[in-house]
């Protein structure tokens, strides 16, 4: 059995007093990363010394996120821009193609954090793949105008 605390995302929370700050969202997906960072001074360089992350994502974005924010630490700001998305996630492995904007998304904030520069959207997900019609599409199969669905609910003797 794993130890508890190497489970679940790392730096998830606000963080008071960061030294900058970057936010990252996509209309397409409805995700929305916001990422806090804090420097040190070592070797007379400025470090990254601790990230944060929020975000309103999925379980990739999460994990992405909290990948990134143990990843950079340590790092100069030119060293952690020079990571990209897929750097950024390469630990998790390969993504699903729907998940890569997700990578982008938390690349997008970290960029946006450390240069202070507006983030660019993330670009749109990938459309998933077409799929075979659904029960509900079967029902509205042949009708022109709208679909409707009747339901019918009984009380058994035993309600």
């Amino acid at each position: 059995m794993s130890d508890p605390s190497e489970q679940g995302p790392k730096n998830l929370g606000e963080m008071e007093n960061a030294d900058a700050v970057g936010t990252m969202g996509s209309a397409d997906c409805g995700d929305m990363l916001r990422m806090w960072i804090k420097f040190r001074e070592e070797g007379g360089k400025k470090v990254i010394d601790r990230a944060t992350f929020q975000t309103f994502g999925c379980e990739t974005a999460i994990a992405v996120a909290s990948m990134a924010t143990e990843m950079i630490k340590g790092k100069t700001a030119d060293e952690a821009l020079a990571m990209d998305g897929a750097a950024l996630s390469a630990p998790l492995g390969p993504l699903p193609p729907m998940k890569i904007h997700c990578a982008q998304l938390v690349e997008g904030a970290l960029r946006q954090a450390l240069t202070g520069a507006p983030a660019k959207p993330a670009p749109p997900a990938p459309a998933a793949p077409m799929q075979a019609p659904t029960l509900m599409d079967s029902f509205g199969a042949g009708a022109t105008g709208e679909k409707k669905v009747r339901i019918v609910v009984k009380k058994t003797p035993a309600e």
